[in-house]
């Protein structure tokens, strides 16, 4: 469980979150939406401890941001906006060196590279070198390194970005296991087809703020709207007035 309480971020004179608090629970999947420069990817990236929040509080697993850091990153997997593999080495490479920095060993770091190779269709390109995958290619790679340690939270931040129609269906399709399997999953997106199709809460955040937040079904009865982007467009509105 991921549970953000009040939360404040500001750079200089900008203010980038300002108070957002809001529950992602175990066995859902959770969306964060809001324009570019709401404040969604600072909020992200205060949950898995890359930031310092100025005020407020976050929790996954009952363990604070601030004060359990390592505790945080054991118990969550993240796949932040831009992968980040390392080019020189191959996909297997860059998933098991995840799995020795998660305290993995062994057959047993073996055994669940193998796995993830597997789940994720890498085999064909797991003893290449990153450097000249595509896009979808390195999506592959960043999603195994953050699941490599089995955590029970699962942050993406704008998975499908880049990817093609049966790598975006395929991810979608890992999403819900990870739900069904009982995990706490967060993700950021633009997409409202695949807010549609996966979340079963959404938050809105706009200039640094929740505007709103619940159920899609609640959130079309509270906005008069069944299109969930006139949805998103009029929590927006509301948030600016």
């Amino acid at each position: 469980m991921i549970e953000i309480e009040n939360l404040e971020k500001s750079f200089g004179a900008v203010r980038a979150v300002d108070g957002v608090s809001f529950r992602a629970d175990d066995g859902r999947i959770t969306g964060l939406l809001g324009p570019n420069g709401a404040g969604k990817s600072t909020t992200l990236r205060i949950l898995y401890t890359v930031l310092r929040a100025d005020g407020g509080s976050a929790r996954v697993d009952g363990h604070d941001v601030a004060e359990a850091p390592l505790a945080v990153r054991r118990s969550m997997g993240v796949l932040p906006h831009g992968t980040g593999i390392y080019p020189r080495l191959t996909a297997r490479e860059n998933i098991a060196y995840y799995g020795r920095l998660n305290g993995l060993r062994g057959a047993a770091l073996a055994a669940r590279v193998d796995s993830l190779i597997e789940m994720l269709e890498i085999e064909e390109f797991s003893e290449r070198r990153a450097k000249g995958f595509s896009q979808g290619q390195r999506i592959k790679v960043a999603l195994a390194r953050s699941l490599v340690h089995d955590p029970r939270n699962v942050v993406l931040d704008e998975p499908t970005n880049g990817l093609d129609v049966m790598a975006t269906r395929a991810l979608r399709e890992l999403i819900r296991k990870l739900r069904a399997d009982g995990r706490c999953v967060l993700f950021s997106s633009h997409v409202m087809q695949e807010v549609a199709a996966l979340c079963d809460d959404i938050v809105i955040i706009a200039h640094g703020r929740v505007v709103a937040r619940g159920s899609p079904e609640a959130l079309r009865a509270e906005m008069g709207q069944q299109d969930l982007e006139e949805v998103f467009v009029r929590a927006i509105e509301r948030g600016a007035q």
